[in-house]
């Protein structure tokens, strides 16, 4: 069974700088895409950014140039480095994997969600 572990997230005045970690463990054939969401009070789950195994990211308008997305092969482990937060980054931060458990057979995790909060 694969797991997701996050870490990282918190209150953080406008302005400020928080990483998010998410550590994948458990038995896969390989991980593809691996990628942040988050979801705010009252609105729906929406990305943030994702990676692919080459490296490739893709990121909400939103972010664009304040927040940064790498991932650690070796480590299975993918971060979210977020700069110049806004309270309306505030929501629950999601880790989310595409993997493989064998050639051809995919499947999605999830972690537990981080709160991050942007407040003064």
């Amino acid at each position: 069974q694969v797991q997701l572990v996050e870490s990282g997230g918190g209150l953080v005045e406008p302005g400020g700088s928080l990483r998010l970690s998410c550590a994948a463990s458990g038995s896969m054939f390989s991980i593809n895409v691996m990628g942040w969401y988050r979801q705010a009070p009252g609105k729906e789950r929406e990305l943030v950014a994702d990676i692919t195994s080459g490296g490739t990211t893709n990121y909400a308008d939103s972010v664009k140039g304040r927040f940064t997305i790498s991932r650690d092969n070796a480590k299975k482990t993918v971060y979210l480095q977020m700069n110049s937060l806004k309270p309306e980054d505030t929501a629950v931060y999601y880790c989310k994997v595409w993997f493989e458990v064998a050639r051809g057979v995919g499947r999605i995790a999830w972690g537990q969600g981080t709160q991050v909060t942007v407040s003064s």
